[in-house]
């Protein structure tokens, strides 16, 4: 009974990192980041992550980010060079390489053929909007530096409507 509590406890802890996985696949993640999403010593983590799902996590990582950069292939008009970068590659080389041994061909000849196949491809600047990232907000202000101007208040003091008054 311990033992598959355990078990069922280390399924949890791993998927929580798998999770983070999923979510920041385009970031930069490193093991240690993974393993503390988890809970575990970095060794402890790959030794639970592989015997959880079949594969390391640094292997999951490569794999998801080139699903979804076969996603971004097939359906929107960017640039090789751009999915590689918006899935979070950072070497156009080792995108095209791990592509090529998980998909059978290299991104460019996926591409081409996913387009002469498919509808044609979301414009890639609607990506590149969607995807960037928020503006920066200014900094908090006080509500007194959104005070209306004294003007401003005399004249919401006034009536909205002048009074009309009935002749006798």
């Amino acid at each position: 009974m311990a033992a598959s509590r355990t078990a069922v406890e280390t399924l949890i802890a791993v998927r929580k990192a798998r999770d983070l996985i999923d979510r920041c696949y385009a970031e930069p993640l490193d093991l240690d980041r993974i393993a503390a999403a988890a809970g575990y010593s970095r060794f402890h983590f790959v030794r639970a992550f592989r015997s959880a799902y079949g594969e390391t996590p640094g292997r999951y990582l490569t794999r998801r980010r080139v699903e979804r950069g076969q996603e971004l292939l097939r359906s929107v008009n960017l640039t090789v060079t751009e999915v590689c970068h918006l899935v979070g590659f950072s070497s156009l080389g080792s995108f095209s390489s791990l592509f090529r041994e998980l998909v059978g061909v290299s991104p460019a000849q996926y591409q081409r053929e996913a387009h002469q196949a498919g509808p044609p491809p979301i414009p890639g600047c609607y990506v590149l909007m969607l995807t960037a990232p928020p503006p920066k907000r200014p900094s908090a202000q006080t509500s007194a530096d959104h005070a209306p101007p004294p003007d401003v208040e005399a004249h919401r003091a006034m009536p909205e409507k002048p009074t009309v008054t009935a002749r006798p």
